[in-house]
Parts: C-alpha cells; structure tokens; sequence
C-alpha cells in the first residue's frame, strides 16, 4: 500500500514563533504586537478569543482622525479634567458625562462659555471622544480653520470645493465648533455662520459649542457673543443648545507658575 504525502497547511491567523518568540518571518517583534502577534485576535484561557486592545486602541485613534481631533488634545478625557472644587467646573463635567451617556436621547447641544484655560475645549473633546467610541458619526472645527477652508474652497487653485468642506460640517451626528467668534464678526462671516446653524437646527443636528464670548458685559468695552455672531445665530442657539458659563483661573497660566516655581526651587 503506498503511502501518501500529507500536505501541511500553514495556519496565516496563528503565525509561528521564531527562537526569540517572534513572529516567524518579521525582522524583529517590535513591529507586531506582543499579544496578537498582528492577528487581532487576542487567546483568553478558558474563554476563547477576543480583538485585541491594540485593534481597539488603533480603532479609536483612527475614529479620532476621521473626527480631525487635532493631536494637541490626544490627552484630554474625562477622567484627565480636573475641577478641583469649582463648582461651576464640576457642573460641567457631570454635564458632558451624562451628554455622552444618554446620546442621542437628549435634548439639546451645548455651548462651554468662559474665560481661556478653564476646560471648555477640554470637556468639548472629550465628549466627541466618548461619542465616536460609541460608534455616531462625529467632527471638530475649530471656527477660524472652518472659516479658513471655506474662503479656500472658492480659490481655483485649490483642490477642494465648498461642498466637500461643508457636507460633512452639516451631515456630522454631533459638531464639536471650537472658539465659536474668534473670527472678526463680517457680514460674510456671519452669513456662513448663520448657514451652517440653521441647516443643523433644521435637521435637528447636536452641535457643541466653545466660546470665549459670555452674554452678559461685564465690561462697557467688551464684547458679546451676539456683537460676534450676530442676533440671528445667537437667537437659534439659544433653542439648539444649554448654555453652560465655566468660571475659573486660567489653568495654563497656572501650570506655567507652577513650573517656573519649580525651576527656582531646584
């Protein structure tokens, strides 16, 4: 009776480990994971398999690319805002949380108003990073840049087109607007402005806004968020959003004493 070759079949989701423990076939281990060995499939003893964290790290850090957070935020979480005992901070915080939470049966957006460096874009971010992670369509834009693309999008020079910048500023589930009044209050700024909330007012879109503008003078010489976007954009926000005022000291300028204190000291 002849004997038959058995044909061995290399099993690509399981790779074989080389003398050193690596991948078979990878120069070295540092570029696959540790765990999966690049399979995305992490072994559990007694349970069976499940993704690994470093598809669901590399998953988050992509919806976080598609929402174009800007790296300077990678940071920014919940669990890193730190109130203190500022009332008004910890009101905010227990407010973005239970936002994240209950989406999309909620109610109404919000606008962060206050002074620069008491968390505003902070809990902003962190928000729209709870809510891609849940899997609803999300983006950020800061005002200036939003404008910026814009204006460009009319340059022939250019490869893009009003369309493509705005789509998806008006599709989005829920819009992070960051520095809502930055930009020099023109009739053509106001106009944009007026467009995009009225368009997510009318399909019922979240929008979270960030503002350094407050309603309220406390100065004759300051300005307000209506002098900034005008009456007719305030008038839609006010019924597209809760207004939540942060108060506080500026936590920048404190971290700088702070390392300036400790240079001395050393």
């Amino acid at each position: 009776m002849t004997q038959e070759k058995v044909k061995t079949h290399n099993l690509i989701a399981v790779p074989k480990l080389d003398s050193r423990g690596s991948a078979a076939g990878s120069e070295s281990g540092t570029d696959e994971c540790r765990i999966c060995f690049g399979t995305g499939m992490e072994i559990v003893p007694g349970k069976g398999a499940r993704i690994c964290v470093c598809r669901k790290r590399d998953t988050h850090l992509d919806l976080h690319s598609q929402a174009r957070l800007p790296k300077r935020y990678e940071k920014c979480h919940f669990n890193t805002y730190y109130p203190g005992n500022n009332q008004s901070q910890k009101a905010a915080l227990n407010l973005a949380r239970s936002f994240v939470d209950n989406f999309p049966a909620v109610d109404n957006g919000v606008l962060f108003s206050g002074s620069v460096g008491v968390g505003k874009t902070h809990l902003a971010v962190s928000m729209l990073k709870g809510l891609t992670e849940r899997g609803f369509s999300c983006l950020f834009y800061e005002f200036g840049t939003l404008l910026k693309e814009i204006q460009d999008s009319y340059n022939p020079n250019t490869f893009s087109s009003e369309l493509s910048v705005l789509a998806p500023v008006l599709n989005a589930d829920v819009l992070v607007l960051d520095e809502l009044g930055s930009s020099k209050p023109t009739d053509w700024v106001r106009d944009t402005m007026a467009h995009i909330i009225n368009n997510r007012y009318n399909e019922k879109k979240f929008t979270i806004f960030t503002t350094n503008y407050l309603d309220e003078r406390t100065d004759p010489r300051e300005e307000t968020l209506e002098d900034r976007i005008g009456v007719r954009a305030r008038s839609r926000i006010f019924e597209m959003c809760q207004t939540v005022v942060i108060h506080g000291e500026d936590h920048r300028r404190k971290l700088h004493k702070a390392s300036m204190i400790g240079k001395l000291t050393n």
